[in-house]
């Protein structure tokens, strides 16, 4: 668990450098990109009681794993990596029991407002609600973050970069890609940066 806490760090704190070299002087309001993303959460798991909603399993967990790039930014910003990797690490080990994920998902929210930082705990709380296990994120957040490391690298900034790919987009293929590789594998990363470079240069360079 120790080398992938420090592999999610260490990437995050790449793709950040690419959008910004000093990133860490630039203020950026990462805990206004995780309350927007609870909302977004929430309409996936479903509040209606108008209509008849079924929790989506699959965008609830990606949306959790859009939450972690952003809560791995601010500990980045609040601690040195060896102390980020002791606090997660900790975090996880943790016996912390399925609550009302609506519930547990506004106090996390609320924390997240109130404090403009990363309430830990409350993520790890809304792991268990969701059934999202570490190797759940851990998968989630590698290819997640190699496709924002894609989408930087041709052109995301400067809208040259095509993010759909012969009528599919971007991120069907990634999950496909990364369903054919093994994320226990030392190299899965970069395995599937490589993977998402060879189908771009084919579906999109080529046309």
């Amino acid at each position: 668990m120790k080398n992938q806490i420090k592999e999610m760090l260490n990437l995050q704190d790449k793709i950040n450098e690419k959008v910004h070299a000093d990133w860490k002087t630039q203020n950026f309001e990462w805990y206004r990109a995780i309350w927007v993303e609870c909302a977004e959460l929430l309409d996936h798991y479903g509040w209606k009681w108008w209509k008849k909603q079924i929790p989506n399993t699959g965008q609830i967990q990606l949306e959790l794993v859009d939450i972690w790039h952003f809560g791995l930014s601010i500990l980045l910003m609040e601690n040195n990596k060896e102390s980020c990797i002791e606090i997660i690490e900790s975090g996880f080990m943790a016996k912390v029991k399925q609550g009302d994920f609506k519930l547990d998902l506004e106090q996390f929210t609320s924390d997240t407002l109130i404090t403009k930082g990363f309430d830990l705990a409350g993520f790890f709380k809304l792991m268990i609600d969701t059934n999202l296990t570490f190797e759940d994120l851990y998968v989630g957040y590698i290819s997640k973050n190699v496709l924002n490391t894609f989408r930087q690298d041709n052109g995301y900034q400067t809208g040259t970069y095509t993010k759909n790919w012969d009528g599919v987009e971007d991120n069907e293929y990634l999950i496909s890609l990364a369903s054919e590789l093994d994320p226990n594998n030392g190299s899965f990363s970069s395995d599937l940066y490589d993977a998402m470079k060879r189908a771009y240069k084919s579906k999109v360079e080529s046309v």
